[in-house]
């Protein structure tokens, strides 16, 4: 089996993923430019609506499938700054109890205006 199509689909993920970079740095805008690139290879299959053996789609799957493995830098991250982590264990752990917490109720809040709306607007 050639590698071929592989290749093309991951050139097409990482060109994406460059035009989106430079399209939030020249339009100035607060926003993850690989997010960007995601929308413009969302837009790319749209236009495209590739075969499932094309490249298009068989190279995001293969990076899907073996997905665990771009996690290993953040542990290694984790690791080299253990100390640090350390120092600042409860200021960290109350971010992260706040966060969550905001983020609960935030979708609490709006799956009931949701429901509000749905049963109002039928």
């Amino acid at each position: 089996m050639s590698n071929a199509p592989v290749l093309k689909g991951l050139l097409a993920l990482l060109t994406c993923q460059l035009g989106g970079e430079i399209l939030v740095r020249l339009s100035g805008v607060h926003f993850p430019g690989p997010v960007v690139g995601m929308l413009l290879f969302l837009v790319v299959l749209r236009v495209c609506k590739p075969a499932e053996t094309s490249g298009l789609v068989t190279a995001p799957s293969l990076l899907l499938r073996h997905l665990h493995l771009l996690f290993i830098p953040a542990g290694v991250g984790i690791v080299v700054y253990l100390g640090t982590i350390r120092d600042n264990a409860w200021p960290l752990a109350a971010g992260l109890w706040i966060s969550w917490l905001a983020g609960f109720v935030a979708t609490a809040l709006t799956a009931s205006a949701l429901m509000r709306f749905l049963r109002d607007h039928p």
